[in-house]
């Protein structure tokens, strides 16, 4: 590990790095990168531009299934080796944008040099900034070979699954970094909170046994856990140690580096995770910080299991205590309802779809949006029969006197290469002879509108999305409020 003479320096308190960190983050974020589904191509000149930095090596490592370069940038001269990896799912990009911001970091100089140079001096880093170039241009978990790479540790059956045990095996780090992104429906135990940040150090057994290697990384999350905590009280959890025979984390454990697993999840109006990206910044300098100054010793192994383990108790939407007739029956329900994206080419690069998850009593469930439907009915949507010719024949005053109606769909006579999302309008569009049934079903779309006793419509949900109709005006719509 560190020499003795790093040992005996004075370090830092770990909450006091993660805050100086922390509240300088803007200094090295990298402008380059701001929304999720950025793509090889986007990364390619930043790393190529790294090359003419004399403190960073910049190599290509391997190559994808499609023959995408996968780079290895090496940093620092200690004798702690340290590798981190990022994008193994290519739609998890979150960690992507805090290494580069992490690449800044290190080349630059101020009043954050102690840290820096301990870092630089005590260790000698690894960094693959994205695993998954393929699936990284689907935005989508697995590579372009349709394999899971999280699954192929075993079979070694993808290319950029062959690099990664190559390079563990070749550089043999002391500590590996793997680097995900979770749903963003998990909470931090039963609570209401979000698990924003997840830790885990992977269990190499089903025994989930305890040895010096992955104690190691325990301790260090103890100590993230205590850095990270001043910036989201509550909202830090623990993945579940349950042992993944076939995952590289818990095989890297296993063949002798301690792997710290870190999960960025989802917090309120975050909905691109560049604040989660500051915090995922924060916490790996902070974890370098700690391994190069060996301070994870000080932390205990009990301490870990007190992280309360992350669990999935979060919808996009929940409506409370509608009334809806079925079978002759009033039923009051709970609906919970997600929002997912799916790839299209529009300026989005996705547009959102619904589905209704949960239907029933859900008062032990949240919702990044909640709404107290209490004496409401629910009536499922109409489509508008009369075909539009174009979308241009549809004024915002139109769309939301058709959804005061009942109509949470319309017809268009000829469909545009690029329909709208539903935080653009708030009706769907299909075609003239596309069958629609907007029955309230579990896993059916979620399109409805909410109406009172005297049968006023109240709220409009289109596509898992709210309208608030009491005085609305046309360019009133709730778009993605996580």
């Amino acid at each position: 590990m560190a020499s003795s003479q790093n040992q005996s320096e004075a370090t830092l308190p770990i909450q006091q790095v993660a805050r100086q960190v922390y509240e300088q983050h803007t200094t090295f974020k990298e402008q380059a990168l701001q929304h999720r589904r950025f793509k090889h191509q986007d990364i390619v000149p930043l790393l190529e531009q790294l090359r003419q930095h004399p403190l960073l090596d910049v190599q290509v490592a391997g190559k994808s299934a499609e023959d995408r370069d996968i780079y290895l940038v090496k940093a620092g001269t200690g004798k702690t080796k340290v590798m981190l990896w990022s994008q193994m799912h290519g739609d998890e990009p979150t960690a992507t944008m805090a290494l580069f911001d992490l690449l800044n970091f290190l080349q630059q100089s101020d009043q954050l040099d102690p840290v820096r140079q301990s870092i630089l001096q005590n260790m000698t880093l690894y960094i693959v900034p994205m695993l998954n170039p393929d699936g990284a241009e689907r935005y989508t978990r697995r590579n372009a070979l349709e394999i899971d790479l999280n699954r192929d540790a075993l079979r070694l059956q993808s290319p950029e699954a062959q690099l990664l045990k190559d390079l563990r095996d070749t550089l043999e780090p002391a500590f590996g970094f793997n680097l995900h992104d979770q749903s963003r429906h998990y909470t931090v135990g039963t609570s209401h909170k979000t698990a924003t940040i997840s830790f885990l150090a992977p269990a190499f057994d089903h025994a989930q046994t305890v040895n010096e290697v992955r104690g190691r990384a325990m301790r260090s999350i103890v100590g993230l856990n205590e850095a990270l905590q001043q910036f989201i009280p509550g909202h830090i959890a623990k993945f579940s140690d349950e042992h993944e025979p076939r995952a590289f984390g818990d095989n890297i454990q296993k063949w002798g580096t301690s792997v710290i697993l870190i999960e960025s999840g989802g917090y309120f109006g975050d909905p691109e995770k560049q604040y989660i990206r500051q915090l995922n910044f924060a916490a790996i300098v902070s974890a370098l910080y700690l391994i190069g100054t060996q301070g994870y010793t000080s932390y205990a192994l009990e301490d870990y299991y007190a992280i309360p383990e992350n669990q999935r108790y979060l919808f996009d939407l929940i409506v409370r205590k509608v009334q809806y007739e079925q079978g002759g029956r009033s039923i009051l329900l709970d609906i919970g309802i997600n929002r997912q994206e799916v790839q299209a080419q529009n300026t989005l690069g996705f547009y959102h779809t619904s589905v209704v998850e949960e239907i029933g009593d859900m008062s032990v469930f949240y919702g990044y949006e909640e709404l107290d439907a209490e004496g409401l009915m629910l009536v499922p949507g109409k489509v508008y029969e009369q075909p539009f010719q174009t979308l241009t024949d549809l004024t915002p005053e139109r769309a939301l006197d058709l959804l005061r109606q009942g109509y949470t769909t319309i017809r268009l006579a000829t469909l545009p290469q690029e329909l709208p999302d539903p935080v653009e309008l708030p009706l769907n569009v299909t075609g003239v002879s596309s069958a629609v049934d907007h029955s309230l079903t579990l896993e059916g779309g979620a399109n409805f509108v909410l109406q009172d006793k005297e049968g006023e419509i109240r709220y409009g949900i289109v596509n898992g999305f709210v309208c608030d109709l009491q005085g609305a005006r046309p360019s009133l719509f709730h778009g993605l409020l996580h």
